[in-house]
């Protein structure tokens, strides 16, 4: 098979990637966000198909809503990630939301409080409650998307002093 050369442009590869200069590196970085949720006030925020991947820093100072997408067959695959920086101060929350049709599929680690981890596959909406610490995490993928009904897969794991996340409707 012949050599290919990519400049610029994405690339999708099913055989091995042959590296032919002594100085050649191949080099993967996921994408942090350390903005969009970082404010330090109050922000509703919408994930893209284009943020899939990305890692955002939440400042919990203020109330977060993050929306998944809109219903689609291609959200299937897309993934995401968030990490609790600042804690969820008293009075806020930290809350992920499906569109109508959406459901979460959850595992929930819960440090020192059992019986976790749970499972929970009922609901549209994942919390954060006040109290929820930093390094509080939630890890995110949409395994299933007709464009009517949804299924994302999400890992919840804190601290055992925090108050446990909750999955509702």
């Amino acid at each position: 098979m012949a050599d290919r050369k990519v400049e610029k442009a994405p690339a999708e590869f099913h055989n091995t990637i042959k590296m032919t200069e002594a100085n050649s590196a191949l080099t993967y970085k996921k994408k942090v966000d350390n903005t969009t949720l970082n404010t330090g006030s109050g922000v509703t925020h919408t994930l893209t198909a284009a943020e899939s991947g990305t890692h955002f820093n939440i400042d919990g100072t203020g109330n977060i809503v993050v929306n998944t997408p809109a219903l689609s067959t291609s959200n299937v695959g897309l993934h995401y990630s968030f990490l609790v920086t600042t804690a969820v101060g008293g009075g806020t929350t930290v809350t992920f939301v499906h569109p109508a049709g959406g459901d979460w599929i959850a595992q929930i680690s819960h440090y020192e409080n059992n019986p976790y981890p749970k499972g929970d596959a009922a609901g549209d909406t994942i919390t954060l409650q006040n109290s929820s610490e930093i390094g509080t995490r939630v890890r995110m993928l949409c395994v299933q998307d007709s464009g009517t009904v949804a299924k994302w897969m999400a890992t919840i794991e804190g601290a055992a002093s925090a108050t446990v996340p909750t999955v509702a409707d």
